[in-house]
């Protein structure tokens, strides 16, 4: 068992509805110990892999993603969200993604001159849930005509099977937990 693993174990919260509540260290509150060794670990987990720039998500994403640049020594893109947006200008790649946590689609926006045709990009997210926020960005490095070279995941609900989907289709992904089974009632958690 890691680090990540043992720490929701100890301080996570099962909501029902298959909701994984880290708010006291990964996703409000910032165990910065934590998102130092999650950083080092996805350096160690795509060792060798050409990497030139980090994507992530806003909000939750970023201090995660932000170690592992530090680690890889390169740049660190956020989509930003904006579920209002009606009109865009053509200096920006937009994806749609909706949000498991808020129940609203957002607009994932990327300024074009940010993420360079040909640019080896590895995503970093907090959670993998139902897949459509990875969607959204796979989405947008291809508008980009940049190269996803994979994905590190602090917390991927395997339960609901994004990741093997992804997975079975040739995406490298790398979950520090990967969780199989949640129960609200118990407050358990089992990790694959």
């Amino acid at each position: 068992m890691n680090r990540l693993e043992e720490r929701i174990l100890r301080d996570g919260v099962v909501k029902e509805g298959n909701v994984l509540k880290v708010g006291g260290f990964l996703n409000h509150v910032i165990d910065v110990d934590l998102m130092d060794w999650m950083g080092q670990e996805f350096k160690r987990r795509f060792e060798g892999l050409q990497v030139d720039k980090i994507l992530t998500i806003e909000s939750s994403g970023i201090a995660i993603a932000t170690m592992a640049g530090h680690y890889f020594h390169v740049p660190v893109l956020y989509a930003k969200k904006n579920p209002r947006i009606v009109t865009m200008d053509d200096d920006k790649y937009v994806a749609d993604a909706f949000s498991f946590t808020h129940k609203v689609t957002n607009h994932v926006i990327v300024t074009k001159s940010y993420l360079q045709p040909g640019e080896k990009v590895l995503v970093i997210d907090d959670f993998l849930a139902n897949g459509a926020a990875l969607t959204a960005l796979s989405s947008i490095i291809e508008q980009a005509g940049a190269e996803l070279v994979g994905v590190g995941i602090a917390v991927e609900k395997g339960m609901q099977g994004a990741g093997d989907r992804f997975r079975a289709n040739g995406m490298r992904i790398e979950s520090l937990a990967l969780i199989d089974e949640m129960d609200a009632e118990t407050n358990t958690i089992k990790f694959r």
